[in-house]
This record gives structure tokens, sequence and C-alpha cells, in this order.
């Protein structure tokens, strides 16, 4: 059976960045801006508040895990958070990848696994959209077992350490998104996935993007009116059926595109269209460049790496 959300974190092409261990004493708080970049955070230990692109903060605990797939601004502090005119100190490098923040005379109270990872998929920004903006979970261990792991990787100059990171970080990400499955998360893959109505038909998207699928068709396939499928689609993924096929399908011909030197005509059937003209103007129309000028530049941009 095809896995989408598997299909989708696999198209992303993770790896890693750098991790910290992050030690908190006392009073603190801390800023930084991320140009869209992807945000994870694991409390080890003690506590933390945490505030994304100036949303309203969240308390995390021991054993909780953050991931914000493409995060502009980070703000973290203590539970209790120092007055807004004390200024806290700059974290202080103890080596080996580890800080610490807050007051220099008071014991540590918190421990924090941060990180960054990113996406090497052109595609990112797109592959992303189909995603929660924000994924808290509580309590999973499995979670805090994959965190340490990627830590310790990153942490050594190890055979193959590249590979190993970028498997890690493919489990962690997959690992924390399902594990939002029953809760109430921002509209995005997941939520569709986790309505088993949904689920049917997005699935069959995935393991038929070359059928002429009808938003009739695919609410047969969830079981439900087309009026009833059409709005519990647009509410729990954030965009319409043929939207999401449409998204689908375009990022499927990036990667055949970048991956190998296919015609068009082939990547055209592969991913659903009749003939390569046809192909040729969806793709443009949605990509912004026709799919012969996509195919040159990526492989120009690849050579350069």
């Amino acid at each position: 059976m095809i896995d989408p959300l598997a299909e989708v974190v696999m198209l992303l092409q993770p790896s890693a960045r750098f991790s910290k261990l992050v030690f908190g004493a006392g009073s603190w708080r801390v800023s930084r801006s991320d140009a869209g970049q992807p945000f994870y955070c694991a409390v080890l230990e003690g506590g933390c508040r945490l505030a994304i692109d100036a949303r309203e903060p969240i308390e995390l605990v021991s054993g909780d895990f953050v991931l914000i797939p493409a995060a502009y601004g980070v703000a973290m502090s203590s539970l209790v958070p120092p007055s807004t005119d004390v200024e806290t100190q700059a974290p202080v490098a103890l080596g080996n990848n580890e800080f610490r923040i807050g007051e220099p005379d008071t014991p540590i109270d918190a421990r924090m696994m941060v990180g960054h990872c990113s996406f090497g998929s052109p595609d990112a920004a797109l592959l992303v959209s189909l995603l929660p903006q924000l994924v808290h979970v509580r309590g999973q261990q499995r979670l805090a077992t994959l965190v340490q792991l990627v830590r310790d990787e990153s942490r050594e100059q190890r055979p193959a350490r590249e590979v190993v990171l970028s498997r890690l970080l493919e489990v962690l990400l997959i690992e924390a998104l399902r594990s939002t499955a029953e809760t109430d998360t921002s509209p995005g893959l997941m939520r569709g996935l986790a309505d088993s109505r949904l689920a049917a038909a997005i699935r069959r998207m995935h393991e038929r993007p070359t059928h002429t699928w009808t938003v009739a068709e695919l609410a047969k396939e969830a079981a439900l009116s087309r009026s009833t499928f059409f709005e519990r689609f647009n509410r729990a993924v954030g965009v319409a059926p043929m939207e999401y096929l449409l998204s689908w399908r375009m990022a499927l011909a990036k990667d055949l595109l970048r991956r190998n030197g296919a015609r068009i005509a082939e990547i055209a059937q592969r991913v659903g269209y009749s003939s390569a003209s046809t192909f040729s103007v969806a793709f443009t129309r949605h990509v912004g460049r026709p799919p012969s000028q996509y195919a040159r530049e990526e492989e120009v941009a690849a050579s350069n790496v």
C-alpha cells in the first residue's frame, strides 16, 4: 500500500544541519530569526516556553517534542520568564555543541535538544505546505530516543555519517508527524490521513497519480457525498482535492525532471497527462518555467554543488 506521508518526507530529502544541547538555569529568554527553516526542540528535563512566528507561547515539559517544518521567528524562555526590562546574557558555549543559558550562579534546571535540519528538495515549500505548521507531541519515548540518536551521530565522524543522519531525520520527521494523528493539529496532510474516509481518497491519489480523477470519483473512494467530501477535505487538508492532486503531480514531475533524463512526453504520462504539450502548459503555469528549462537549470545547479 502506498504511504502518502512517507512519500512526501522522502521527496523532501531532509538532512542534518546542526543540533545542540542547551542547559537552562533560572530565568532566561532567547530569540532568533530563521528564514523558513525546519526547527525542532525536545525537552529532556525541566521545561520552557516556546513561541513560534509571534504565536501565543506554548509550555513545554520534559518528554515534549516540537517540530516546525518552516519557522521564521523562534523565541524561547524559562517557564517563568524574566521581566521584559531584564536582558539575558548570551548563551555560553561549553564545547561539543553544548550551551548554557540563564543565571550563571543558579543550578541547571532544564535540558533541551534544539536543532535545525534542511530540506534538499527544490520543491520543499510546496511539500511543506502539505504538513502541519506546528507539531507538538507529548510523552513519546520513541521520539526522545530518535533525537538522542541524531545528536550522537551528529557529534561523531563515523563512516557514512551523512547517510545515517539523513535516514534518522526521515524517521524522526515521520514519527513526529504520525504522532499527531489523534491530535487537533493544524490543517495539512496529517489531518487528512487521520480521517479514515479522506485517507482512502488521498492514498488512491498517491497510488494512481496518472488517473484522471474527478471530485466525484474521489468522493466515492471516501464513501461520502461529493459536497461533503469536498468540504471535509478542504477543512482538513487546507486545500481543495484537485489542488492537492495537482501539487502532488507537480512534485513528482519535478523529482523526475531532476533525477533522470526521461523525455517530457514520458514524464507527462507518468504524472497523469495525456500529452507533453498539456503537461508543459500545466507545469509552466504552476512552476513559472517550462519543464525543459527547469530540467536544464536543475542540471546546472547540481553540477555546481
